[in-house]
């Protein structure tokens, strides 16, 4: 016959989940997520103009010269964006 160890009442390294009275009491607290770009304040594009265009280089395991613009953008935050494919017409103030 196995008997199974006892457990503490109250452990300090587990997780236990509030009562109802503690739910009744203070409730609970929504989740507030961060945003990756809060430039462009939930919009999915922005209006600006190119401050300037140039290339950079990606971060440590990577390689590459990556196109890239400094924006202004209408709600006067400077921001770089990523110029995606192959070849682009971008220059100053367009």
């Amino acid at each position: 016959m196995a008997v199974a160890p006892e457990r503490p009442a109250f452990s300090k390294d587990k997780f236990s989940l509030p009562t109802i009275q503690q739910l009744v009491r203070k409730g609970r607290t929504p989740v507030i997520k961060k945003t990756k770009s809060p430039a462009l304040k939930s919009s999915p594009q922005r209006r600006g103009v190119c401050v300037r265009v140039f290339t950079t280089t990606p971060k440590k395991p990577n390689s590459a010269l990556r196109k890239v613009a400094r924006v202004r953008l209408t709600s006067k935050i400077e921001v770089t964006a990523y110029i995606p494919g192959i070849g682009h017409n971008l220059q100053e103030h367009s």
